[in-house]
């Protein structure tokens, strides 16, 4: 189990060490495949019906928490920390190099604020000549708003392309939608209302008029919520826009729709048999990963400049990676969760998926911002930006420790991911003499054990009386198989699952205070296909999740900010990312770190061979 295990003694319960005693230099990296059955169509059925008897469930479950070591992990040891229900911060340095951009103030205000931190924008280098001096791969908002403010298009005829676009993936056989709701009049309606504020010489901000996807468990008015399920709307209605599409409203955006998801986010595949499963644009016989799937197939198939997903274990930075694109998971408690489905966990943020990290940024701006409750429990520090033209920026980068965990680094399906993830760190420190430092991080898969159980409790707490009330036969299969084992976890596996929280926070602090980020492949594996037997009802792969999975969970159960930078693509072309993980309220060192690898690494990137054109200019 690595890290702080004493020997058993006969007929005595394991015993941890207590964390500060842990001689954290002689942990070894010790991995532990995941052990699960992969199950489609009727072996699929079968098992649910045999985790849902009464008689056989329990037995089943048993047999498989054990199997993974969850039983001695959380029943048959001694920890000694207190639990740690919720993210618990140390007290941070302000970071360097930054604008700060109140988040008391107006989103508009804001965003203009962000948008004096980005270089000098030149059309030249956008519209004039596209070649491999001259690289790019997607529209930015800047390119957008360019373009409607010098008359080359309007948000009317951009929703057009956008319109095509979407019927076009709705209509193939099988279904692959992006979005489950959509609605063309509106979509029109709003492009129009926007087309009108550039004729009259009054946009609102540098996002008005451009176009976004919210996923199906973020409210956006009058859009339904579904959660990706057939009947959550029916339950649940929607009465208005939740904070964060509000301040994005507020800017002018343009929402496009409810993104496709998996059912209720409780997947990392994406995969969804009662709304048909969304596509990765870079191979459409594969995942694009989940649960933000719809959200990170628009944003790569150029359909849409940004989407707004939701974070609990890896749901927007996996599909981002698996899509080639940017997404940036916020710190715990820095943007208000009022009307996301999953509002009250202490694992789950919403925040954007976007084709760059200049994008990211401006996204970031706008909507991020705590609930006054998280103020006065988090005492976050003041919202800011990266001030990416200021003079000190290189001697900022020069100055950034980065942290690897070799390793755990290497733990991959296939050498090419975290070589080409190497490939960036080391361009990045020879062009601006950054640093790379070992460290190690104890207990990784006591980590992934006190994630499963803390967003499994609070998935099941939310849904429990839907669950009990009859609603469980028109959840997809998957969801009921994860739902039987969430099920199966006891008060004492929470609390257990919350000290263990506790151990994981003090190592991760302790390597923040030899290095700035801590850096990881982003996914253990690139998009895995899409068997065709799981289209119909679903797939249950729980080696595929972990292996999705492996290096995103410390920002989530921990509540640290992460980013997912595309650098590379492997042999067949799909793409990898490497992850950044920043202290507690350091998104704008993240976004700054994250800007250069980007930079460095464009020219490996390849745009996805279904791509959208939509701005046609």
């Amino acid at each position: 189990m690595g890290g702080g295990s004493n020997s058993k003694a006969k007929g005595q319960p394991r015993a941890m060490a207590p964390v500060a005693e842990v001689d954290i230099a002689a942990v070894r990296y010790e991995p532990r495949p995941m052990q699960a059955p992969h199950l489609t169509g009727f072996g699929l059925r079968a098992f649910v019906w045999l985790l849902e008897s009464r008689l056989l469930g329990p037995i089943l479950l048993s047999a498989l928490k054990k199997q993974n070591n969850m039983t001695q992990m959380l029943q048959n040891t001694v920890i000694p920390e207190r639990p740690m229900y919720y993210p618990e911060f140390p007290p941070q340095e302000p970071e360097q190099g930054v604008v700060v951009v109140a988040e008391d103030r107006d989103p508009v205000d804001r965003v203009e604020e962000a948008l004096q931190c980005l270089a000098p924008y030149d059309p030249s280098a956008r519209f004039t000549s596209v070649d491999e001096k001259n690289p790019f791969l997607y529209w930015k908002i800047r390119d957008f708003a360019y373009a409607y403010r010098s008359g080359i298009t309007t948000p009317s005829a951009v929703a057009d392309h956008v319109i095509a676009g979407v019927e076009e993936w709705n209509n193939k056989k099988p279904p692959m939608p992006m979005l489950i709701y959509f609605n063309a009049d509106d979509l029109r309606k709003q492009a129009d209302a926007s087309t009108k504020r550039f004729e009259q010489g009054n946009p609102i901000s540098v996002l008005d008029g451009i176009f976004f996807a919210i996923k199906d468990d973020i409210d956006c008015f009058p859009y339904p919520s579904k959660s990706g399920t057939t009947f959550f709307d029916k339950i649940r209605a929607v009465e208005k826009d939740a904070v964060c599409v509000a301040r994005l409203r507020k800017c002018g955006v343009i929402f496009i729709g409810k993104a496709n998801m998996h059912e209720f986010g409780l997947g990392v595949t994406g995969n969804n048999a009662n709304y048909g499963t969304a596509r990765n644009p870079h191979s459409i016989d594969r995942y694009t990963g989940g649960s933000s799937s719809g959200p990170a197939a628009l944003v790569s198939s150029g359909l849409c400049s940004a989407a707004i997903g939701t974070d609990g274990g890896g749901s927007v930075r996996i599909p981002s990676s698996l899509c080639g694109i940017v997404g940036l998971k916020t710190t715990y408690g820095r943007t208000d969760m009022t009307g996301v489905l999953c509002d009250a966990g202490t694992v789950e943020v919403a925040s954007p998926l976007t084709a760059s990290v200049e994008d990211s940024m401006l996204v970031y701006s706008a909507l991020a911002g705590s609930r006054p409750m998280d103020k006065l429990t988090l005492r976050p520090l003041p919202l800011c930006v990266p001030n990416l033209v200021s003079s000190d920026n290189s001697n900022i980068l020069q100055s950034v420790k980065v942290g690897k965990y070799t390793e755990w680094f290497h733990d991959v399906s296939d050498s090419e991911i975290s070589n080409t993830c190497d490939d960036a760190l080391n361009l990045l420190c020879s062009t601006f003499g950054c640093q790379i430092e070992e460290i190690i991080l104890p207990e990784l898969e006591e980590m992934r054990t006190a994630h499963v159980v803390s967003i499994g409790s609070e998935a099941l707490c939310d849904l429990n009386a839907h669950y009990q009330e009859g609603r469980r036969t028109e959840l997809t299969l998957d969801t009921r198989t994860s739902l039987a084992l969430f099920g199966s976890f006891t008060s004492t596996d929470y609390v257990a699952s919350q000290c263990i929280r506790r151990r994981i926070m003090y190592y991760h602090m302790e390597a923040f205070k030899k290095v700035d980020v801590i850096a990881t492949p982003t996914t253990g594996m690139t998009a895995p296909k899409i068997p065709a037997s799981a289209l119909k009802v679903g797939e249950s792969d729980y080696v595929v999740s972990a292996n999705l999975m492996r290096f995103i969970l410390a920002p989530n159960l921990l509540g640290l900010p992460a980013i997912t930078v595309p650098v590379g693509h492997d042999k067949q072309g799909l793409p990898i990312g490497l992850q950044l993980i920043g202290r507690p309220w350091g998104e704008a060192s993240l976004l700054r770190v994250a800007s250069a690898v980007e930079e460095l690494c464009l020219k490996k990137r390849n745009r996805p061979s279904t791509f959208y054109d939509i701005l046609k200019a």
